[in-house]
């Protein structure tokens, strides 16, 4: 992707576009961690620290009924190239843990459209996020107008298409036992933001 002349930008693909290419393999279950004690979210704390830029998200239990205010998030969800965690915020006893990751200057945290995000973090955990970076940022300041998001950055990038599952987009995020459906899908944004930031952004 040029990054000088605005000019030579690819268009941004369209659905039908994105639906030809070949699928964006994202992280087995295997290589992703669903956070359950206080020791499992010092260990992932430990892990991210070191990565020291990961890709970052939130899932909320979806609204339906017209002025319900959204309790969530429920689920937030880090990503290394590597590996990947979620942090369940009924987990009391983690969201310490979980707080300090969000408020720390030290741990860049990367990903889409985190502005709603950060507003329910805000309420949720009392605390204000830092060192949280939107990628659409860097496709604007190449040249692209309309927002990016993380299906059209992943053709642009890759050349592969993102799959998002409809039916875990709109499950309950709120479930203390998350399907593995879920849990790939939760995983896998963040994932696929750490990829994009890292191709964008190579790093020494």
């Amino acid at each position: 992707m040029n990054r000088d002349d605005p000019a030579l930008l690819p268009p941004l693909p369209e659905r039908e576009q994105i639906a030809l290419l070949a699928p964006f393999e994202g992280l087995g279950l295997d290589r992703i961690s669903v956070v359950a004690t206080l020791q499992d979210a010092e260990r992932a704390a430990a892990a991210l620290l070191a990565a020291r830029v990961v890709g970052f998200d939130t899932e909320s239990k979806p609204t339906f009924a017209k002025n319900e205010v959204s309790g969530g998030p429920h689920v937030v969800q880090f990503a290394t190239p590597t590996s990947a965690w979620l942090f369940q915020l009924h987990r009391s006893d983690c969201n310490e843990v979980l707080a300090a990751l969000i408020a720390s200057s030290a741990l860049q945290k990367v990903g889409f459209g985190l502005s709603s995000d950060l507003a329910l973090l805000r309420r949720r955990l009392a605390i204000e996020p830092q060192a949280v970076y939107d990628i659409d940022h860097e496709f604007r300041r190449r040249g692209y107008r309309k927002s990016v998001g993380v299906k059209a950055a992943v053709a642009l990038v890759f050349g592969q298409r993102f799959v998002k599952s409809r039916k875990a987009t709109t499950s309950n995020w709120a479930n203390r036992q998350l399907t593995p459906a879920q849990i790939r899908y939760a995983a896998n944004d963040a994932y696929a933001s750490i990829r994009v930031f890292d191709a964008l952004l190579p790093r020494d």
